[in-house]
């Protein structure tokens, strides 16, 4: 696959820059594409496009916008099937999580944004005059790799909704689906200019941070990125809504079904092969139960299939790339070295994989919250498990870490985890395994970044608010 062509201006455009990169599927090596990346000239072309797309699309009546993203939800439905396949080459997903997570979440989170959309109030009457929600310009989006769909589609979404334009440059490594993702919009029939593509490399990231013509970056990846990001966007006061990494908590308390709670656990943590950046990484449990939930977490861990992604009974896939690959190692090392427990996995790939960047589902107990492998974001199929003594000390620990995006609390007492979820400093705490709510708030505390995403308070970030005052008061 040779993808050439970015999508500026509503027209397929050969791009400016002369860097290409090859295309590796994960899961085997092999190379599957190349691919051409961008320059400043490339941002400059989108973002001009963008720019003069607003003066229009910003004046588009909400109906319009309505059945705009309608269209663009049913051409996706039919498409469904390719952006799995698409998904599964390019980052080595399972097939039947990438059906059934990674390409689904494009649908539900365009009908989440839909919805909003339809009940979202953009003018308001107060006693001397009305509040105005108004879009807020050119919007510079900046995808990873991990959820690639799921990612853009929780920015271009509500920017689209709100009446907002776009230039978009996607992780290089989720080029595949995103090439898709434009090709749909296209046969939607987004004006011209309101959705542009540009891929490319940090040089293209740089150029949209600094781009004076950029009024709001919307960026999900590292937290060292994001400094950068947010850095560069201060220098033209650009807003900045980002949505960083994550070592979230999962507090199990002493009054659960364990076998339950810790199978659930294991599968919560290995997720998108442990890709992901809310999900529970760090597993509290009482110390009195330690060894119990070790057992427990052993057999869940044995159960994971390991291997072909085109085979619908694998339930673990490879990293991303060899990079991602040879950090997770490095960091299981440092875990051994730090001297937490192994129980499961470690070092090098499952037996039988000697091509593709497979890891071992690993599991290191008795961790203690101090170290690294407790402190920093792994992105890989890797559980730390930390007892704790009393529910104060599993409050504590849960909130010793600079990130804030997610926490888990596991009690058969709702009321007494919900008291413990007020006392968690994290944007989003789920008690007891509930399935996703896609119109509730996503976004972090602390390093985790700033700003929401999904449903109604994903329109925020895109909109500003204008106050109009009148002299006689009267809002009509």
């Amino acid at each position: 696959m040779k993808i050439d062509q970015f999508y500026i201006n509503g027209q397929w455009t050969q791009p400016h820059g002369t860097n290409v990169l090859e295309l590796i599927n994960p899961s085997n090596e092999d190379v599957v594409g190349v691919l051409s990346l961008g320059n400043q000239e490339d941002v400059n072309e989108a973002v001009k496009a963008a720019r003069n797309a607003f003066l229009s699309y910003s004046n588009s009546t909400v109906e319009y916008r309505i059945n705009l993203l309608e269209n663009i939800l049913n051409i996706y439905k039919e498409k469904m099937d390719e952006f799995a396949e698409l998904i599964r080459i390019e980052m080595g997903s399972p097939i039947t999580f990438s059906k059934n997570a990674q390409a689904l979440r494009g649908v539900v989170h365009l009908e989440a944004a839909i919805l909003a959309l339809k009940n979202f109030n953009f003018q308001k009457c107060t006693n001397t005059g009305f509040i105005l929600h108004e879009p807020i310009g050119v919007c510079g989006l900046i995808t990873p790799w991990n959820w690639p769909i799921n990612q853009i589609m929780v920015k271009v979404a509500p920017a689209l909704a709100t009446g907002c334009t776009v230039v978009l440059k996607p992780s290089e490594y989720s080029s595949l689906s995103t090439q898709l993702f434009a090709q749909v919009l296209h046969e939607a029939g987004v004006p011209h200019g309101v959705f542009n593509l540009v891929y490319g490399d940090y040089e293209v990231g740089e150029a949209i941070s600094l781009h004076p013509d950029i009024d709001m970056i919307s960026f999900t990846g590292s937290t060292q990125a994001g400094i950068k990001v947010a850095q560069n966007a201060a220098l033209t006061v650009k807003r900045v809504a980002q949505e960083l990494g994550g070592k979230s908590p999962n507090i199990v308390l002493d009054d659960v079904d364990f076998d339950t709670v810790i199978t659930l656990a294991v599968a919560a943590c290995f997720t998108n092969s442990g890709q992901s950046c809310s999900i529970p990484t760090r597993l509290l449990v009482p110390q009195s139960q330690l060894k119990h939930v070790e057992t427990i977490a052993i057999k869940a861990a044995q159960s994971y299939v390991v291997g072909d992604t085109s085979n619908e009974l694998t339930t673990l896939g490879p990293l991303v790339n060899l990079k991602q690959y040879e950090r997770v190692q490095s960091l299981i090392q440092t875990a051994i070295n730090e001297g937490a427990t192994l129980i499961h996995g470690g070092l090098g790939k499952p037996e039988g994989l000697e091509k593709g960047y497979f890891v071992k589902p690993t599991i290191f107990s008795d961790v203690h919250s101090k170290m690294i492998i407790a402190q920093e974001e792994i992105f890989g199929p890797v559980l730390v498990i930390l007892p704790y003594f009393s529910e104060s000390e599993a409050i504590d620990i849960a909130n010793d870490s600079p990130y804030g995006l997610a926490s888990y609390i596991q009690s058969n007492d709702e009321n007494r985890a919900f008291e413990i979820a007020k006392r968690i400093r994290a944007g989003n705490v789920q008690i007891n395994y509930p399935p996703p709510d896609f119109n509730a708030p996503f976004g972090g505390y602390k390093q985790s970044g700033n700003g929401r995403e999904w449903g109604e308070y994903g329109l925020h970030e895109y909109l500003e608010i204008k106050a109009v005052i009148k002299r006689n008061g009267v809002c009509k």
